[in-house]
């Protein structure tokens, strides 16, 4: 396998301003890449504006020898995507990879749960990744080569991982997992791979402001950096990630499944034939025939 290298390649990062983001703009960036900075600035509610963080996070990594360039524009509508893709199209002529990091935790029980906040948790966490690939697919095509990473997480992929008033959050997260599932089949023949990262770090989501002595972002950053990279050439994966670790996962049908007529399942024609059965049903593999 090709030793991941991002020379002459750019490479845009959302939510790159700090934490998992900018570790992964650093991790790119160390490899060659133009980096892309985008952050909007907003608080830890997910709200408000600031360039100075984009900005600021552009001028450490240009200090080490990174070709970085800031962008704080909002990327709530397709058409500010859009817009962003445009801007990003300006710095080199191209776009080779999107990782879009940019996210926020809220915890709302579901007594409490607000439709606005359910709809911003979408908008950033499926929505923008979604137009921004679309804003960067026609280009990505052409050249015959793309790399999108979306950002899911085990807290919704995983039943014992959940935490309670994280409907929200859990609903976007899965939704993101979807949409790499359906890009990468529709990328593939063009080049253009797409993946997830699921990954754990002690950030500024865990309300943890310093340097945290283990989930370093930066031991996350390596796997992402392989997702973005001409080495990965494969989509459909989600990259679990976490204190340096990493384990490739994906959803896979049964061998031997006629879907959807033959799940190799348990037959049951009534709800009480399922209740009986469903010790087997729930619980154990498809039946081997």
């Amino acid at each position: 396998m090709k030793e991941p290298n991002f020379e002459g390649q750019t490479v845009l990062v959302t939510g790159a301003g700090r934490g998992l983001g900018l570790a992964y703009a650093r991790a790119v960036g160390q490899l060659g890449a133009t980096v892309l900075v985008h952050d909007v600035g907003a608080d830890s509610k997910g709200q408000g504006q600031d360039c100075s963080v984009a900005e600021t996070a552009t001028a450490a990594l240009s200090s080490e020898g990174i070709d970085a360039h800031p962008f704080s524009s909002a990327i709530d509508t397709k058409d500010e995507c859009r817009e962003l893709v445009r801007d990003c199209l300006r710095v080199r002529g191209q776009l080779d990879a999107v990782i879009h990091n940019a996210g926020w935790v809220a915890y709302e029980q579901v007594e409490d749960l607000r439709e606005s906040s359910f709809d911003h948790m979408m908008t950033i966490t499926a929505k923008a990744p979604l137009w921004l690939a679309q804003a960067a697919w026609p280009g990505m095509r052409e050249a015959g080569y793309g790399r999108i990473v979306l950002t899911t997480s085990c807290r919704a992929l995983y039943p014992q991982y959940v935490q309670k008033g994280l409907a929200s959050y859990a609903a976007a997260k899965m939704a993101a997992a979807g949409i790499v599932n359906v890009l990468a089949n529709e990328g593939s023949e063009h080049g253009i791979f797409v993946n997830a990262v699921s990954p754990v770090a002690k950030t500024r989501m865990w309300g943890v402001e310093g340097e945290p002595e283990d989930l370093k972002p930066q031991a996350v950053a390596p796997g992402v950096a392989f997702l973005a990279s001409g080495a990965c050439t494969e989509g459909g994966w989600v990259l679990r990630a976490a204190n340096g670790q990493f384990h490739a996962v994906r959803a896979l049908e049964a061998e031997g499944v006629d879907y959807p007529r033959d799940l190799r399942a348990v037959t049951a024609d009534s709800p009480s034939a399922v209740a009986a059965a469903w010790d087997k049903i729930a619980f154990a593999a498809p039946e081997a025939r």
